[in-house]
């Protein structure tokens, strides 16, 4: 049996705390601390939400739509910091392996939507041989209208740049607004039929819990 998403990231958590500073490990271990504390946003996407439609670009830069995602069944958004995040990268790989096999019983599409360019989504498309459409959601703009995106904190962005990773280069405005690691299941209305926000940005949504959501669509 495979891992899940979890015990994946766990062990890369073990991993990164044996190769950081020491500086660095504290300057996110108080950020989460925070971001825990802090809870959900309380204005954030609920089931039984309408979705505004959208248009965003796909990794080769053709405008894709919620109204296409859904034209023929339910659509799973998976909203994701970047292609820089290993964690994010770990829960791609897991849906691309146990998710996307299985959606078509269902009729369902998978979409994940970052901040970053185009060109950067196509090249963590690549690497993982996802077959699925990778969004680029310019300055978050979309996740900010669902109330998951938020900004980074200084000391957060200084930890990352010392680490040789500035987010404002991939991004598609050079922002450094993110959102917030979040999944939702659309139905062909597009209503919001299920929500899972991670205050957590180590944690992800269990494969099983997005069938689980599609199951109960009927």
């Amino acid at each position: 049996m495979s891992q899940t998403i979890q015990e994946q990231s766990d062990e890369l958590k073990a991993a990164s705390t044996k190769r950081l500073p020491a500086e660095v490990l504290e300057t996110f271990a108080r950020d989460l601390a925070t971001k825990l504390a802090n809870g959900r946003p309380s204005g954030a996407v609920a089931v039984g939400d309408v979705l505004s439609d959208f248009t965003l670009p796909d990794a080769t830069g053709t405008d894709v739509s919620l109204s296409q995602l859904v034209a023929d069944g339910p659509a799973v958004l998976v909203f994701y910091r970047g292609g820089w995040c290993p964690y994010c990268n770990i829960a791609l790989h897991q849906y691309q392996a146990e998710l996307v096999p299985k959606l078509a019983r269902y009729g369902a599409t998978l979409a994940a939507i970052s901040p970053q360019k185009p060109d950067e989504s196509l090249s963590t498309g690549e690497k993982h041989d996802l077959q699925f459409a990778v969004l680029s959601d310019a300055g978050a703009r979309i996740a900010r209208a669902l109330g998951i995106a938020f900004e980074p904190a200084a000391d957060v962005l200084e930890a990352q740049r010392a680490l040789g990773l500035d987010i404002r280069d991939g991004n598609v405005d050079g922002s450094t607004e993110l959102p917030m690691p979040t999944v939702l299941v659309v139905d062909s209305g597009r209503v919001v039929r299920f929500v899972d926000v991670k205050v957590d940005y180590t944690s992800r949504t269990e494969v099983p819990e997005i069938l689980a959501a599609l199951d109960h669509l009927g």
